[in-house]
Formats: structure tokens, sequence, C-alpha cells
């Protein structure tokens, strides 16, 4: 009989102790996780200040545009800068090659032109430059390129 009433007793204590709330049962502190997450986004603005060069006076590191670079990639990311005639201004067969600067980056677009970022960065607005060299000895005609800039998480 003692059993019975010793089984009937625990039997209670445990029915009670599941129904006590959830703050009584538990201890005395306690830790909840957040968690979020963010899509990597890498974007650019060109603005194409839409510029005509004086081809016998040549110019000199004019600026012709800027692009406002967002990257959220904690690596870093890259800008590529490439010009559809070889970094030269065509009128059909006849061609005036050109150099640029982007950010302090100077050179030819005879080959693509890659700028590194080493870490995120947001709204960073950096200039397009050219130069044309002076030359009264250019053929007559309607010179233009078109330089695509490209942005790329590393």
């Amino acid at each position: 009989m003692r059993r019975l009433l010793v089984r009937a007793i625990a039997a209670l204590l445990l029915s009670t102790t599941a129904l006590m709330p959830a703050v009584w049962a538990q201890g005395t502190t306690g830790t909840m996780s957040l968690r979020g997450s963010m899509p990597m986004s890498c974007a650019i603005a060109v603005q194409d200040l839409g510029v005509t060069w004086n081809l016998t006076a040549g110019e000199s590191s004019k600026t012709v545009g800027s692009v406002t670079e967002s990257c959220n990639a904690a690596s870093g990311y890259a800008i590529s800068l490439s010009s559809a005639n070889g970094g030269k201004l065509k009128s059909g067969s006849n061609e005036i090659s050109y150099t640029v600067d982007y950010d302090s980056n100077a050179g030819s677009l005879t080959s693509q032109m890659v700028v590194q970022r080493a870490t995120a960065q947001f709204g960073r607005k950096s200039d397009l430059k050219v130069t044309v060299p002076i030359s009264n000895q250019h053929v007559a005609g309607d010179y233009a390129d078109t330089i695509t800039v490209t942005i790329a998480a590393r």
C-alpha cells in the first residue's frame, strides 16, 4: 500500500510540474538567437557627360563622365573598363588613340583595365578622364568609341 501511495504522490508532483508555466519550469536565465541574411549586391550608376572633343587641339585629362560604385562584398570588388574599339576613336577606317584615367589608374584601353577595391564600399564616386593627343593631321570625320564599365564582386 505504501508503494502505491508513493507512486501516486510522485505522479501528482510530475503532473503539476508539467502544468506549471514555462517561466517557473526554467532556470533564471535564457538566451535567444537572432539571425538574418544579407544578399550580395553590386551596382554602378554611370553618368555620361556627352563630351565632344576638339580633336585638332587635343584634350588633356578631360572628364567625360563619372561612376558611382556600390558593392557589399566583404572581400571587395573589381571595376572593369573596356573599349569597343580597343582604345581608339574611329571614323570609318581612320583611328585616333586616346588614354584614360579612372580614379588614378591611367592607361590605354587596348585591353581591359581592371581596378581592384579591397573592401565593400557604398556610393564611391570616381571620374573617368580621357586624354586625346594634339594633332592637326587627323583625317576629317566624326570619331567615336564606347567605353563599358562593369562591376563584379571578388
